[in-house]
């Protein structure tokens, strides 16, 4: 997305994407505190009225998004158990997926993710283009694929454990559940609504927009 600030900090329906994140977070009961993974040249966050809620407390990341969240994870005491990661840029988290994803704690899992159950035909293309063009090399089978979504909530040292071995093995991963994947673990899948949307593209504020208005008359 083409912006003069990072995503997070677009505005939409009067705050920030990143205070509508927050605020979900915060206003769930069982949510105890916050840490934002700031980069190190933000100079944005600070300024925000949110920055200064009792509950937030920020951490310098990384230059990768793994980076990132092991220095996160990295600043939680050890005898925290359980630990959620969330995109700053998804907004539109529902309360009660939020409460089935963290109820995974009672189950004794290893945590899980939210997700939801891939509904389109999906095409795999040609690694190469054809007079620049994208083509199609074959359809791919759409059964038990689900689109991976946040938060993503796991035992916090299992967690460390796993972003630590990807690290060491040079694997580059693309979220929490594909580091817990890499030990073996089993990671449940957590069905949450289709409108936790994460914003990338100029269309998805519209969007977005929507979702936000449809939460607040529920």
């Amino acid at each position: 997305m083409q912006a003069d600030c990072p995503k997070q900090y677009l505005q939409l329906a009067g705050k920030t994407i990143i205070e509508h994140t927050l605020t979900n977070l915060l206003e769930h009961h069982q949510v105890k505190r916050v840490i934002v993974v700031l980069s190190p040249n933000d100079t944005s966050f600070a300024q925000l009225p949110i920055a200064r809620h009792p509950s937030i407390e920020l951490v310098i990341g990384g230059q990768e998004r793994c980076d990132s969240v092991l220095a996160g994870l990295n600043y939680l005491a050890d005898d925290e158990k359980w630990v959620l990661v969330h995109d700053a840029a998804r907004p539109c988290l529902n309360k009660t997926d939020l409460t089935a994803l963290l109820q995974l704690a009672e189950q004794g899992s290893v945590g899980g993710i939210l997700a939801t159950p891939v509904r389109d035909t999906m095409k795999r293309a040609l690694e190469v283009k054809i007079n620049t063009q994208h083509m199609v090399k074959q359809t791919e089978s759409r059964e038990n694929l689900w689109h991976a979504l946040t938060p993503q909530f796991f035992r916090l040292s299992l967690l460390k454990k796993a972003i630590n071995a990807a690290n060491r093995q040079n694997t580059k991963i693309t979220d929490e559940a594909s580091a817990m994947e890499l030990l073996g673990e089993k990671v449940i899948l957590v069905e949450g609504r289709a409108s936790n949307i994460k914003i990338t593209q100029p269309e998805d504020l519209l969007l977005a927009e929507f979702y936000l208005t449809q939460q607040q008359a529920e």
